[in-house]
């Protein structure tokens, strides 16, 4: 996230889009959202640089939320996220109406199943996971509740634009479709096409377009106004046949029929 410098004069609340907002409640923000969205921790010039923030504004705004639990550091000036920002995720979790309407099933899908079963939701050009049931095997694959992956690499993030128009679906994709794999879909128009026939076929699947070695099958959860979060099962190619394809895509069906009945 890149924070956009308030031109205003002084700490008052200024008039943004016609929403009135508080400069140091943006930059907070901004701050944890950036250490959210790094896999290391990350040095006071780090921050300040990417986020376009004066040095002084930026080591008050990490001192703050570091005496308050919010931003963690390891004594050697870097940053990272601290234990207040897990227990408000989980509390987001545990509050979540769909993650709560949806749990009863994803219990009996993975009892059925045996493999990992994943819940998210739509978050910008993101997938962001709420839920997970790690597969019984030894080989299995683990996306913990809060990871990110862009929507366009994923049977879930694909489950849910197939459930929305295509002028939607090109306005909040970004104008490159950066590749996670060499099977990623990057090209607009294949997309566009991958999208037509989930809508055909009715399920998406990530055909090892986000982790090499990986195939999932994913159906969207429409509960009325247009889908916004997906169910999926995944599981290594090494244990996946025609027969074991058409099991995980029908008990994803009859689970999302459940869900939204």
């Amino acid at each position: 996230m890149q924070y956009v410098p308030d031109q205003s004069a002084g700490p008052e609340p200024v008039e943004a889009g016609g929403v009135r907002s508080v400069k140091s409640a943006e930059r907070t923000i901004a701050v944890l959202e950036h250490l959210s969205a790094t896999k290391d921790p990350c040095t006071l010039r780090e921050v300040t640089t990417a986020l376009g923030l004066p040095r002084a504004s930026g080591y008050a705004l990490l001192t703050t939320l570091v005496q308050t639990g919010w931003v963690e550091t390891d004594g050697t000036g870097r940053y990272r996220l601290g234990i207040r920002a897990l227990r408000a995720g989980e509390s987001y979790v545990e509050r979540d109406d769909v993650v709560k309407r949806v749990q009863p099933v994803m219990d009996a899908l993975h009892a059925d199943l045996g493999e990992t079963i994943h819940l998210a939701r739509l978050d910008g050009a993101e997938v962001v996971y709420l839920a997970t049931h790690i597969s019984r095997h030894s080989l299995a694959v683990v996306s913990r509740p809060g990871r990110r992956l862009p929507c366009w690499a994923t049977g879930l993030g694909k489950a849910i634009l197939a459930g929305r128009p295509w002028e939607e679906v090109d306005a909040l994709l970004p104008e490159t479709l950066e590749a996670r794999t060499v099977h990623t879909i990057t090209d607009r128009a294949a997309f566009r096409a991958e999208l037509e026939e989930i809508r055909r076929r009715g399920h998406a699947v990530d055909e090892q377009e986000s982790t090499i070695g990986l195939r999932c099958f994913a159906v969207a959860l429409d509960f009325g106004a247009g889908p916004n979060e997906a169910l999926s099962c995944s599981i290594p190619m090494v244990r996946l046949d025609p027969q074991r394809e058409e099991v995980i895509v029908a008990a994803l069906r009859r689970a999302r029929d459940r869900i939204v009945r």
